[in-house]
């Protein structure tokens, strides 16, 4: 069995960590195989919208499998230096402004809540619970958490959750913002696919767009983001992205001949990049880290 199952639907991509009887722990094969899925999402104009999940009832991802990302960092790079990717694909590297969702159907600590952090949109089943409890083991969250957490929840709960390794209840990371929604086991994969057909149905360049304002303005002043949000609106002006039926096309496309304002360029995959304004992303090679 594949340690990553990708599934496309219409224009929904499932991406499922299939590892259940490990708790979905992420290993050197799983690692690969989310980078090369989150990747081919990115890449693939007839996806819209992913939906990321576990396999089974009992957990979402515990995260790294310790036992065997360790060793297998030291002996690729002499060093322990991470990928260019970070753990899972999406943690570190890899931009995508098509929306992402996480369905937590259970256990989402260290790692696995990293990657949910990385998604736009969490609903979890009841019994799932959250951690950043790293700590435990002399080490820190290491793929975002400690950046996307503080982000996500008030900061005396991250600075809880992760200085004394506490857990949250799913109706507890409701409470404090953590994930959208809290529904049964048996209507977990139904409600994020019903999220993501009604994402589909809206414009889907103007989704990408404010999934990047928002994202890339979280790194900025208000000045620049407001510059930056204003550059991207007049991008979508006189692409018919309001019509939902059409087909989405490349992001070069979104920009060709927009000047965008002082301080940012454009890149060539057509993304915007803030020149000297705050954190930034690298963008993604076309070809994956050797």
């Amino acid at each position: 069995m594949p340690s990553v199952v990708y599934e496309q639907r219409d224009r929904i991509v499932t991406i499922t960590m299939n590892r259940p009887e490990a708790m979905n722990a992420i290993d050197p094969e799983m690692n690969q195989a989310l980078i090369d899925a989150w990747a081919r999402f990115r890449d693939d104009e007839s996806a819209w919208v992913a939906i990321l999940t576990g396999a089974g009832e009992k957990s979402f991802s515990a995260g790294a499998d310790l036992k065997k990302m360790i060793p297998a960092a030291f002996a690729k790079s002499g060093g322990g230096r991470q990928n260019d990717y970070g753990l899972g694909g999406i943690t570190r590297g890899l931009e995508i402004w098509k929306p992402m969702i996480a369905a937590i159907n259970g256990f989402c600590l260290a790692g696995g809540l990293e990657q949910a952090l990385a998604c736009d949109l969490r609903i979890a089943a009841p019994h799932a619970s959250f951690g950043l409890t790293e700590v435990r083991w002399a080490i820190i969250p290491g793929a975002g958490g400690t950046q996307r957490l503080p982000r996500a929840v008030p900061l005396a709960k991250a600075m809880e959750m992760i200085l004394m390794a506490k857990t949250l209840t799913a109706e507890e990371g409701l409470r404090y913002g953590l994930v959208n929604a809290v529904v049964p086991l048996a209507e977990l994969m139904p409600t994020a696919r019903k999220w993501a057909e009604a994402i589909c149905g809206l414009g889907p360049l103007a989704v990408r767009a404010a999934k990047e304002a928002i994202v890339r303005g979280l790194t900025m002043p208000l000045a620049d983001g407001l510059r930056l949000e204003a550059f991207l609106s007049g991008t979508l002006r006189g692409t018919g992205s309001g019509n939902a039926s059409m087909r989405s096309p490349p992001r070069s496309d979104l920009v060709k001949g927009a000047e965008p304002p002082a301080g940012f360029s454009v890149g060539a995959d057509g993304a915007s990049h803030a020149a000297g304004l705050g954190a930034r992303a690298p963008s993604a090679p076309d070809r994956r880290p050797e």
